[in-house]
């Protein structure tokens, strides 16, 4: 029978609550992820209309995190093939994952080689991860006139092609759920391809119709990811077929400082909640980069630790799931030109793998090795 994940609903403020509560966020598998909470503080009227369910956490989890794993030199197929990390280099990611930092849970984005190989390689070293698997969407609509790095259209015959392209990675999405039903737990459509500055957008109708095209071929509970004000504002349609709402937050790429990174996330998920007041959240994508040419010092790892701290922290208070963004920095992100870049250092640990504030803080405080 189709997993399900239950909808049910109980019908700002600041970062404080972190220090109060930071430890139900972080107990870390036994340290870290399965979580329990007491009332240890009355709710705003705004946090009792977001407060979910325990039973609407994903897997019963409230902590999780985006994993891609391409290192200096790697990348994913950018028109002329991918150079994916080795089988070792995998392994030793997820072991960090779940083993030192504490995650049970990771997003992964297509279905490509790389994908399946962090599916058998978790299955085969009975690794304790659950996955979230993604179904990556090509452009399937020129979105040449709001994208602002696509200069001109995109040629029919391309949209043509990625269309079969995108049946394709359905398809294999599909199987992949199917093979891997122990480890993949829900799967995902798309990312971002329903907002108008992307450049791989496709429109709501056909998304729905793979939604449906999954949903009837898996027993996993099928999803969208995309950005929370495109759910509050067009997502009412979608929220209707799919099993849970996945919400990208990203408070400094709309100017916020640290000091308002909180109360603005709070804001987005009210925002959603307040439009789609019976669907289950779940938050795809949240982070704080930890270097940023286009931020200056508003990006920094005290900076990211704080919003680590206080956002995760809120977000298990209020049984929401939530992807960190993301585990590793990815180099081969942005422009190529600017190394320091807000996309290249979203991770919890750089690019070589050494943990940035945010881990070292939870390893000592956990004693992890």
């Amino acid at each position: 029978m189709k997993l399900v994940i239950v909808k049910k609903r109980n019908n700002t403020m600041h970062s404080i609550i972190a220090v109060a509560i930071f430890f139900l966020v972080s107990s870390c598998g036994e340290k870290n992820t399965k979580t329990t909470h007491n009332n240890m503080r009355e709710l705003s009227h705004h946090e009792q209309l977001i407060k979910q369910q325990n039973d609407d956490l994903l897997n019963g989890y409230s902590k999780a995190v985006c994993y891609s794993g391409f290192r200096s030199g790697q990348h994913p197929d950018r028109g002329d093939g991918a150079k994916n990390p080795s089988y070792e280099e995998i392994l030793e990611d997820l072991r960090v994952i779940s083993n030192v930092a504490g995650f049970k849970m990771i997003r992964i984005y297509d279905c490509s080689s790389n994908s399946e190989m962090i599916l058998s390689i978790i299955k085969e070293h009975k690794i304790d991860i659950k996955v979230m698997l993604g179904i990556w969407l090509r452009a399937e609509l020129s979105n040449h006139n709001t994208c602002s790095w696509l200069n001109s259209p995109i040629p029919d015959d391309v949209l043509a092609s990625n269309k079969k392209l995108n049946l394709g990675e359905v398809q294999l999405g599909i199987e992949l759920a199917n093979l891997y039903k122990d480890e993949v737990i829900a799967v995902n459509i798309g990312n971002e391809a329903l907002v108008d500055w992307n450049d791989h957008k496709v429109d709501t109708d056909t998304i729905i119709s793979y939604v449906e095209m999954v949903s009837a071929s898996i027993e996993q509970p099928v999803t969208v990811a995309e950005n929370y004000k495109w759910w509050a504002d067009h997502g009412y349609e979608l929220s209707k077929v799919v099993d849970f709402v996945s919400i990208h937050l990203y408070p400094i790429w709309e100017g916020r400082n640290i000091n308002q990174g909180l109360s603005y996330s709070i804001d987005n998920v009210l925002e959603v909640r307040n439009k789609l007041p019976n669907a289950k959240i779940v938050v795809a994508e949240a982070g704080w980069p930890s270097v940023s040419s286009e931020f200056g010092d508003i990006a920094s790892e005290n900076n990211q630790d704080r919003y680590y701290e206080e956002f995760m922290t809120w977000c298990a208070e209020m049984n929401i799931t939530t992807f960190w963004f993301e585990a590793f920095d990815e180099d081969w992100k942005g422009n190529p030109n600017d190394m320091m870049g807000a996309e290249k250092h979203w991770g919890l640990y750089t690019v070589d793998r050494t943990p940035k504030l945010v881990m070292r803080q939870f390893q000592e405080q956990y004693k992890v090795k």
